[in-house]
């Protein structure tokens, strides 16, 4: 068992098994769509929590790091804690497979709530913890700002409480092991809180309290948990033996900002899908063809907006404000980036002004360009058709009827190993031929084949 940082986050989440989580929403949503919100709402958890671990946010690997490595300022004199998941339900295999290799998984002992919590901070305190603060997936207002406070305030309290609104907590931070605030607990009643300060008065011990949040156990808490996703951004890569671009393209995106990413792998040869679970993305495998590839993860996405991402192509820093932004404009079906492409040859900016005014002026985008939409419109118009080409091409063109297809004004940036390869001229003439093709409506299978060929 690796030793711990200083500071230790534990996080308590439960494999989402239909049937076995979040029981209390199963009436109103039924095992599947609860077991469903018990993913969505730890994955969420993870992208927050995620945001701690400084210079390799997305990997939750500082828990494997040497103790007292990697102590960087997170405002406020603390330090990047380690991190690690403990879970009931599923196994060891079923963890990674769900969330990424890149997390330490432990799983939790039986037990009532106070039992299984008191096994994790005694574990954590013996691998060199100095503070401990343990979480739930059920508190969609946890995030960093909010664990930064937490790990800051066991530097002067012997206890960190974030009230819940039904009584509870949502959070519990320690600077050392202290049993009998487990003991006698009423667990799942309105009477938690007040029984925890009730025992650390009588212990002395000194107390603070973070702000109030509401947990997502019940229906007429789904709310709190809608106003989420509808600002979250699900980041959707098809990829295809793409490990030499993977990994720059994943720690490019900030997944603290409300983002998700999912991996579509469509049976790569390479460690393609090995790199990006690493990096604690969460990876799915299907058959190969992007458009495929691209409609397996928007049906798997909790956002209630999708952004379609090519993994030899980089987004802009400030992407995620340029999508809500642009979506929320009333008129507006779709949107894409302006292009940008990564080599000084003067030809490649003719093919960059030409990509700009084509754009603008027919609204016609290219997939290179990370198409977004919300999440309904890309459902209510079919998604993407299952051509062996041009699929992004037809989906802008039936875009296009629904509304704007709106440029936004920052730039991708794309690889330009194919101008590279090709040439520019060659790869320019071997474009125009494709779509002249598709609007000939020759066959699609001849088509694609012609331009892989070429």
């Amino acid at each position: 068992m690796p030793h711990y940082h200083p500071d230790h986050l534990v996080i308590f989440t439960r494999y989402p098994q239909p049937g076995k989580t979040k029981t209390r929403l199963i009436p109103a949503l039924g095992a599947t769509g609860a077991a469903q919100l018990q993913r969505q709402m730890t994955e969420h958890t993870l992208r927050q929590v995620s945001a701690l671990v400084q210079g390799d946010p997305r990997s939750a690997q500082a828990s494997q790091r040497p103790h007292g490595s990697d102590r960087t300022d997170r405002g406020g004199g603390s330090r990047a804690p380690s991190i690690a998941i403990w879970f009931s339900g599923g196994t060891p295999k079923l963890m990674r497979e769900w969330l990424g290799a890149g997390w330490q998984y432990q799983a939790q002992p039986d037990g009532d709530l106070g039992t299984r919590i008191v096994a994790a901070l005694q574990v954590a305190f013996d691998q060199g913890a100095e503070g401990v603060v343990v979480i739930g997936t059920d508190c969609p207002g946890i995030d960093k700002r909010l664990l930064t406070q937490a790990f800051n305030a066991l530097q002067q309290h012997d206890l960190v409480l974030g009230p819940a609104t039904d009584g509870g907590y949502y959070l519990i931070g320690l600077r050392r092991l202290v049993p009998e605030l487990f003991v006698g607990i009423s667990w799942g009643t309105a009477t938690v809180l007040e029984t925890t300060l009730a025992i650390a008065h009588t212990l002395s011990l000194c107390v603070t309290q973070l702000e109030p949040l509401t947990d997502v156990d019940y229906f007429a808490d789904l709310p709190i948990w809608q106003a989420v996703q509808q600002q979250l951004i699900s980041v959707i890569i098809p990829v295809l033996d793409e490990a030499e671009n993977i990994e720059a393209r994943l720690q490019a995106i900030d997944l603290a900002d409300n983002i998700e990413v999912i991996v579509v792998d469509g049976g790569s040869q390479d460690d393609t899908v090995t790199r990006s679970q690493s990096l604690g993305v969460r990876v799915l495998q299907t058959e190969p063809g992007r458009a495929h590839q691209m409609n397996v993860g928007a049906d798997a996405a909790a956002g209630n907006l999708l952004l379609f991402l090519h993994a030899d192509t980089q987004l802009p820093p400030n992407f995620a404000d340029l999508v809500r932004h642009t979506l929320a404009q009333p008129s507006v079906s779709a949107g894409a980036f302006e292009l940008k492409i990564d080599d000084p040859m003067p030809g490649l900016r003719w093919v960059e002004w030409g990509v700009k005014w084509r754009s603008r002026l027919l609204q016609l985008p290219y997939g290179d360009q990370a198409l977004f939409l919300k999440a309904a419109t890309f459902h209510a118009i079919g998604g993407f058709l299952d051509l062996p080409i041009m699929e992004d091409f037809e989906l802008v063109q039936r875009l296009r009827t629904r509304g704007r297809v709106a440029i936004a004004p920052a730039a991708v940036l794309t690889s330009s190993r194919r101008w590279k390869k090709l040439g520019i001229w060659r790869t320019i003439l071997i474009n125009q031929l494709t779509i002249v093709a598709y609007v000939l409506k020759l066959p699609l299978a001849r088509i694609a084949q012609w331009y892989r060929r070429h």
